[in-house]
């Protein structure tokens, strides 16, 4: 692959990312009305809850992945969702 098609993989790898995180989220039910009953996420939420003694640590995984479900991502989480997609995106490059 040219330096025009490394280009391309880059750019759509991080477009892809950037985009395709939100649809995620909300796929595996964190979402902007909380945590979607019976979800992958519910199953994240109690298993930090029994691990915590009842409750979610704030700043935790579950915690921090709600946050982003409910009000999207900010800045600094689109900036490293965007640099890890670009990144995949040049890794895959070198395949084709």
């Amino acid at each position: 692959m040219g330096p025009a098609g490394t280009t391309a993989a880059i750019v759509g790898g991080a477009v892809v990312a950037t985009v395709g995180a939100p649809v995620v989220l909300g796929a595996i039910g964190f979402t902007s009305g909380g945590i979607a009953a019976g979800s992958y996420a519910a199953g994240m939420m109690s298993s930090a809850a029994v691990a915590n003694g009842g409750g979610v640590v704030a700043g935790s995984l579950v915690a921090t992945l709600q946050a982003a479900g409910a009000a999207g991502l900010s800045g600094a989480a689109t900036a490293a969702v965007a640099g890890t997609g670009a990144a995949v995106g040049w890794l895959t490059s070198y395949f084709y």
